[in-house]
């Protein structure tokens, strides 16, 4: 089945608790208040200390993103813009690779784990996309369990693969084939 993102716009999804919708500029005081707590980022490679600018940075990103190349959705919970998912499209390939975070005050209540699952499902019914793939800092358990309960299958182990706080750090890498999502549902 063919992919075709030259006309995918941004979209908004509705799941038992969230809202994923695109990001907006009046974002920015949300995502200073959870990107700013060094637990927050402590195996992402965000900067330490989290500064207003780099939260305005990171929103113009997010909002400029070509939809075709980035689907990039707020996580809003209970009215506030409490962590971002994305899809990283690689149109040639036909598949994405998946980020997310959330406020560490909300860690552990499946809230990523609800909106991944929807975003999976976006990546392959819109986008018709055969794999999504996503990293895991080796010391992320939360995060590589996610992964797990999504249905995602641990492909390898990547080495020095990313940068936290300056460090190389080690990630495992998760995927699933768009014939094992549908199997799942």
């Amino acid at each position: 089945m063919a992919m075709s993102t030259s006309s995918q716009s941004p979209v908004t999804l509705h799941t038992e608790r969230l809202i994923l919708r695109p990001f907006e500029t009046a974002d920015v005081d949300d995502v200073f208040e959870y990107a700013r707590d060094r637990e927050f980022g402590r195996f992402l490679a965000v900067p330490v200390p989290y500064a207003r600018e780099d939260a305005e940075r990171y929103v113009e990103i997010q909002v400029e993103a070509d939809w075709s190349k980035l689907a990039s959705l707020a996580i809003t919970y209970r009215g506030s813009v409490v962590g971002g998912i994305d899809l990283r499209i690689d149109p040639p390939e036909r598949n994405a690779g998946m980020g997310y975070s959330v406020a560490r005050p909300l860690w552990g209540r499946g809230l990523v784990t609800e909106a991944a699952a929807a975003v999976i499902g976006l990546a392959f019914e819109s986008y018709r996309l055969h794999k999504v793939w996503a990293h895991a800092d080796v010391r992320n358990r939360a995060s590589w369990r996610v992964m797990e309960k999504l249905g995602m299958s641990r492909e390898g182990l990547l080495r020095e693969h990313h940068m936290v706080r300056g460090e190389p750090g080690d990630v495992y890498s998760y995927g699933i084939l768009y014939s094992e999502w549908q199997r799942s549902r």
